[in-house]
């Protein structure tokens, strides 16, 4: 129903976001990294998730179109609700979330409030399984990678990997690769800077 809506910030909380639009105020409930990069008085775009249950109408919004994804993504995880994204997106930039799923780190997941070692699990494996081994190698070879003998994968194979975790097609992950500086990059700075490119900044 919404994709965004754009207005100026009326309101900031640590995890809600009012936009005016109009003279019509859109309560977002959002992450803290979002929260924490609105200011009262200044215009923003927040791209907005719908949720309408029997018992509550709720919109939520996000700075940037990762985060949303990411987002949708978690509350996909049978027994992880909004509240608990939400607290994990407080945590974890979607880079490093990202990252996180596709090296099966349960511990970045844990950092983040009421996240114990089981959600973690189920989050990491729910995730990961969108991602099979045979597309980590589709996408390594598409980069001109090979996969290890050890089944690992290197910090460029990897970023590429989170490209496609966030919701980016093959394609947009290999032309976003072009001309990244990946020589002595970590994993989540080549994401970072993959992200800014596919944001056109």
């Amino acid at each position: 129903m919404f994709y965004y809506v754009e207005g100026t910030v009326a309101l900031v909380e640590p995890a809600l976001a009012v936009i005016d639009c109009g003279g019509v105020g859109y309560a977002c409930s959002t992450s803290r990294t979002t929260a924490c990069q609105l200011k009262p008085g200044k215009r923003a775009r927040l791209y907005t998730h719908l949720s309408v249950r029997e018992d509550a109408v709720q919109l939520f919004g996000f700075l940037d179109p990762e985060e949303l994804s990411c987002f949708r993504m978690l509350i996909g995880v049978s027994g992880v609700g909004p509240k608990a994204a939400l607290a994990i997106l407080s945590e974890s930039t979607p880079a490093k979330l990202a990252l996180a799923i596709i090296t099966e780190d349960e511990r970045v997941l844990q950092q983040a409030p009421g996240i114990g070692k089981k959600i973690a699990k189920r989050i990491v494996l729910e995730l990961r399984d969108k991602m099979s081994r045979e597309q980590l190698e589709t996408a390594g070879s598409a980069a001109g990678l090979e996969l290890p003998a050890s089944g690992g994968v290197n910090h460029t194979q990897e970023a590429v990997a989170a490209l496609l975790v966030l919701g980016y097609s093959q394609a947009e992950a290999m032309r976003a690769m072009e001309g990244c500086p990946t020589e002595g990059a970590e994993a989540e700075d080549i994401i970072r800077w993959c992200l800014k490119k596919l944001a056109g900044t």
